[in-house]
């Protein structure tokens, strides 16, 4: 048997995990599991293609539907061989992001049996105010929080699956209870399904709360997207679920609305959500006077 896999949720996560020292393979996971279609649970085919394609959509085309696809496939193809592992180590953070991740990692592991899987939830730093996530830390920091893990009970993976399926489903219902849990076996679930019921539109106006966000940085004289970036991220409360990936899809989706809310002057019509497509210190960001 090998000796550990420590699956996290991030890229920068991961390499500083490597740079930490902590024994055991690093894997990263990639998905936005609290949004788009899918099934509770081990994807069949059917959802693979459904996330893929949804995948190439929030990326701006940034990631192709078949290089998602095929990411996404041995990403299973890997948890796949966790019994092979004597321990599975999972590293996430508090937000809305690795919280739908990690209950839906419980509930694939969980369909697989697994008994050796430990947890460390970072939801606070010392000296890192505000902290937003795991990518903030020095290696020797990350180090240190290898100490605080634990084992996953099986009340977590029942309470995960539970969890998963709500996410998977968007189940209002379901949401409206786990906001208002208390003492339960995964604690960081009410913050991030309160973040994730802000985000939906508004019944006046039609708007979530990061795209609120956004109008307030425009209307504060932010018109860079790195302006409006700094900005939403010292509005926003902690801790801070979005990348710029998000944050540029959902400013595109403001000048995609009828009438638009915003529009975008750069040399293409929509900011680019990945490395590569456009500059982005190229862009500027215009409000309508009407908002």
């Amino acid at each position: 048997m090998n000796s550990i896999l420590n699956i996290t949720s991030g890229d920068i996560a991961g390499k500083i995990i490597v740079e930490s020292g902590v024994p055991g393979e690093v894997f990263v996971w990639h998905d936005i599991l609290y949004d788009g279609p899918r099934k509770p649970g081990w994807p069949d085919e059917e959802t693979l293609q459904g996330r893929a394609k949804f995948l190439e959509d929030a990326t701006g085309g940034g990631l192709s539907k078949c290089h998602i696809l095929e990411t996404l496939k041995n990403q299973y193809n890997k948890l796949g061989t966790a019994s092979k592992y004597e321990r599975i180590i999972l590293w996430f953070d508090a937000c809305l992001f690795d919280q739908a991740m990690l209950s839906h990692i419980l509930a694939c592991l969980k369909i697989l049996n697994m008994k050796n899987v430990e947890l460390i939830c970072v939801d606070k730093f010392p000296g890192i105010a505000p902290y937003n996530g795991l990518g903030q830390l020095l290696p020797e920091q990350m180090a240190s929080c290898y100490g605080n893990k634990r084992l996953v009970t099986d009340e977590q993976f029942e309470f995960a699956e539970l969890v998963d399926k709500s996410f998977a489903i968007q189940d209002n219902i379901a949401f409206a209870e786990l906001s208002k849990c208390h003492n339960i076996p995964l604690p960081w679930i009410p913050g991030i399904v309160i973040r994730w019921i802000q985000e939906q539109p508004d019944e006046e106006t039609g708007l979530g709360h990061l795209e609120n966000l956004i109008l307030n940085a425009l209307k504060s004289g932010c018109e860079t997207p790195t302006e409006i970036f700094k900005f939403v991220s010292l509005k926003d409360t902690p801790p801070q679920y979005w990348g710029d990936i998000t944050l540029w899809a959902k400013v595109n989706s403001l000048a995609d609305r009828i009438p638009p809310f915003l529009r975008i002057e750069g040399p293409s019509p929509r900011l680019p959500q990945w490395e590569g497509i456009a500059d982005i210190n190229l862009f500027r960001i215009k409000k309508y006077k009407l908002f």
